[in-house]
């Protein structure tokens, strides 16, 4: 096997004689496609590796899917959709001619560099140029056909290959001048007068003023009023009470409650009748008690409060001053910062640390990043290919994880931003992810599930009620007041008002210290619920509500509540040093259930009231955004308070966790008619219709690209017919193919999918429980004011040393700021 291998990659010897071109092609025209306008071409990256057209054997682009394939996963493509024509591309790097005078010629234009690739940084381009290669590749015998050949190619391939070479890379992005219109200052901005009323704005509990609408609010910049807007504003909805109050008032510009940062707000005219720019929107702002003056910008571009704690802080975290030692191999393999992406660098480099316990879909990645190659064997592919370009190869110059990246954050406006995201909430969107797309009989994310006892109390009737739910966070509150340092805190603050007020020198940096058990005692104490309904009561009444561990984790993601608002409205981050152990034991807030002497709250459900206009129906959407924020869709979120009658996020996550496997998942909530709510009840639990084929079409695309028909259509009905996922569900299912038979009854397959979910359904969420006594691995670390900026670096624990990862760079840490951390990763320690 091996020479045969050899063989096929042997090159020159394959050619053929240019005058049997055309009639060699003709079998395999109805194959090759011209990109259009919407195509991908993944040209710069293998499917299923970190190859390139860089690597010594170049990358392998499919004429058909535009995917791109190294030399060592080209035959497997071949061989599972018979696809036989690729387009070989191959960057060399060539060592400049020197000139009379020694040196190196003189920079020219390349006319042989023609790929979209970035040039290795690594080498000086003075001694250094570029050649790029195309070659047309058939297979199964790796005919070459070298490029150009215009005469004796057909114009078919002449334009597709001219096409596929000219498109831009899928990851390069589009120039924002080209597509993002320049917000203009307002006409109003300079002139607006505000009314001396008296109205102070509080930093939350905000609601419309006419019909309570706690969503899509804007104030008014002239009389302080806060109203909802129109259902363009921002898509989530409103009464227009906005715009009704401009047109009686003529107060022209407004500005959206929950965009205000350090660094500006959304602010729309209604005037101009666009959104524009308030270029004294702190001082408009303060008029209505809400302070950004401290936010002004000085003149050499740092805000005052940025100088020294700031500062600070990224010294320390990044270990700056210290001389450290880079490290490099198998799990010390750097990442690239696309832009702003350092929050998935870190994220990613502290799922893959605790590598040996994964299985399913993060085990192959897992294997690859351990062994330092570029694919793992194994047949049980994961639920995407471009998941796999995630593998952690040993390279020595790291990786760019430009795939990776397109694929997880596919169809998310945030994600898939060049924008700073919160690493937590990319954590819990990978977690969604992966719980929506299982692979075999074990989930990845089951060494982060665990089961949270709630017990509700009737602070009147004193009865209880135990509930269970899923959760993957430990959420540790930040006790500011169990502060150790106190005194030198006030002393710190007067201090820095003095130096503020004189425009002298911020004084030396004091954090307040806070004990990690005095965080963990008030994760432990009773919280109010709000908007309590107690059925013993039959009414509203005052609740709390306590929480326990029903199951410990096998690996345990605490997260410390650091970002917070002030009084004075400003998004902050409480910066703090907690003296977070190496060895944690939370087996004290194991759950106990029922106690004696304890009186269970009557079950029944609040009435819902259901009213003759189903569009009047209220939806909390205070809970759709807690839902919203840990990453599930926008739609669903709106389902589960919908369907479960408003009663709280909490109950909604359950509703979520029981039916994200449905195909209309994410789809919109369509309200039905009053009448219609009975009929249409099961479809809304996930009942599906007979009539569910694929289109024919699709199913016909599928089979033409080498795969059996009852293949496609399981793949199209397992991804709600979206051939793009289906493609990508059949190459995730590698078993499925080897194990289908033309022949098979399709009743009987529908029968069998049917059995399989019904005894997943019956399971219930799978826990790994054990002990509760845990050890530190790891730890992310957060720079700046706001998780939307600043910069995160990750410190892992590995052969007994820890090691700083910051985007490409990884080195030995000599001073990891463990007391600094943002999200904490804790394994079991075996019993």
């Amino acid at each position: 096997m091996n020479m045969q291998r050899a063989a096929l990659f042997s090159g020159g010897d394959a050619q053929m004689a240019a005058g049997d071109l055309g009639e060699l092609l003709v079998p395999y025209m109805p194959t090759i496609r011209v990109p259009k306008s919407g195509d991908r071409v993944y040209k710069t990256e293998c499917a299923f590796s970190y190859d390139s057209p860089d690597s010594e054997g170049g990358l392998y682009v499919c004429m058909n899917t535009f995917l791109g394939f190294g030399r060592e996963h080209i035959e497997r493509h071949y061989r599972k959709t018979g696809q036989c024509v690729y387009l070989h591309l191959k960057r060399r790097v060539i060592e400049k001619v020197p000139g009379a005078s020694g040196g190196a010629l003189p920079k020219r234009r390349n006319a042989k560099l023609f790929l979209d690739l970035e040039a290795n940084s690594d080498l000086n381009s003075d001694d250094f140029e570029y050649e790029d290669e195309a070659k047309l590749v058939l297979f199964p015998d790796h005919y070459e056909i070298p490029l150009p050949n215009i005469e004796e190619l057909p114009a078919l391939v002449t334009i597709a290959c001219d096409a596929l070479l000219s498109a831009k890379s899928p990851y390069r992005k589009q120039d924002p001048d080209s597509w993002e219109e320049e917000l203009q200052a307002s006409k109003h901005a300079k002139t607006l007068v505000q009314l001396d009323n008296g109205v102070r704005i509080p930093p939350s509990g905000w609601k419309c003023s006419k019909c309570d609408l706690q969503e899509n609010l804007w104030l008014n910049l002239t009389d302080g009023s806060v109203l909802c807007g129109k259902w363009f504003f921002d898509g989530s909805g409103g009464n227009g009470h906005a715009v009704e109050h401009y047109k009686e008032t003529g107060y022209p510009l407004v500005v959206k409650l929950g965009t205000i940062t350090p660094d500006g707000a959304d602010v729309y005219s209604f005037d101009e009748e666009e959104p524009v720019l308030d270029p004294h929107i702190a001082k408009h702002l303060a008029h209505f008690g809400i302070d950004m003056l401290q936010m002004q910008v000085t003149e050499n571009g740092l805000r005052d409060n940025d100088i020294k704690p700031r500062v600070s802080e990224w010294e320390v975290i990044q270990e700056a001053g210290v001389k450290l030692k880079p490290m490099y191999g198998p799990g010390y393999t750097g990442m690239k910062n696309l832009g702003n992406s350092c929050y998935l660098n870190a994220v990613m480099q502290a799922i893959f640390t605790s590598n040996y316990q994964f299985s399913g879909l993060l085990e192959d990645l897992v294997i690859v990043f351990c062994s330092g190659k570029g694919w793992n064997t194994k047949p049980n592919l994961p639920l995407k290919s471009e998941l796999l370009n995630l593998a952690f190869v040993a390279q020595h110059n790291g990786i760019s994880p430009q795939m990776f990246k397109a694929f997880i954050s596919k169809g998310h406006p945030e994600f898939s931003s060049s924008r700073q995201q919160d690493a937590l909430e990319f954590f819990l969107h990978l977690i969604n992810l992966v719980e929506r797309n299982p692979v075999g009989s074990e989930n990845p994310s089951d060494v982060f599930r665990f089961l949270v006892e709630e017990c509700t109390r009737c602070c009147q009737s004193r009865k209880v009620r135990y509930a269970e739910r899923v959760d993957y966070i430990m959420q540790l509150p930040v006790a500011m007041e169990a502060a150790t340092n106190k005194d030198e805190l006030i002393a710190y603050e007067l201090k820095r008002r003095e130096a503020e007020a004189t425009r002298r020198p911020l004084p030396e940096l004091v954090r307040a210290k806070i004990p990690f058990s005095a965080c963990l005692q008030a994760f432990s104490e009773p919280s109010n619920v709000e908007d309590f309904w107690s059925s013993a009561l039959q009414a509203k009444s005052a609740g709390v509500k306590t929480s326990r561990f029903a199951s410990f984790p096998e690996y345990l993601v605490v997260q410390i509540k650091k970002f917070t608002f002030g009084l004075d409205w400003i998004p902050k981050k409480l910066d703090v040093s907690i003296d977070m152990p190496d060895f944690l034991d939370i087996n004290h807030l194991r759950a106990r259930g029922l106690q004696p002497g304890e009186e269970e709250l009557p079950d029944i459900a609040p009435p819902i009231i259901i009213p003759d206009d189903p569009k009047a129906l209220d939806i909390d959407e205070c809970s759709v955004m807690q839902l919203a924020e840990m990453g599930f869709p926008l739609e669903a979120c709106r389902k589960a308070v919908y369907y479960t009658g408003n009663l709280g996020a909490e109950v909604a996550f359950n509703w979520i966790i029981a039916h994200m496997e449905e195909p209309d998942f994410a789809e919109p909530l369509v309200i039905p008619a009053y009448g219609e709510i009975a009929s249409n009840g099961a479809a809304a639990f996930g009942a599906v219709g007979l009539d569910n084929q694929p289109p024919e079409e699709m199913v016909s695309i599928i089979i033409s690209m080498g795969f059996q028909r009852n293949l496609a259509i399981q793949a199209l009905k397992a991804t709600n017919n979206n051939l793009e996922r289906g493609l990508e569900w059949i190459f995730s299912h590698p078993e499925l193919e080897e194990e289908s038979e033309p022949a098979l009854d399709m009743m009987d397959m529908d029968n069998n999918a049917n059995a399989n979910i019904a005894e997943t359904g019956s399971e219930g969420p799978r826990v790994k429980d054990g002990s509760g006594r845990y050890e530190l691995f790891g730890f992310i670390s957060h720079m700046g004011t706001s998780t939307m900026s600043g910069h995160y670096v990750c410190h892992l624990k590995k052969e007994g040393r820890w090691v700083i990862y910051n985007d490409l760079r990884v080195c030995a840490s000599e001073r990891p700021p463990k007391d600094l951390g943002y999200i904490y990763f804790y394994h079991r320690i075996p019993s």
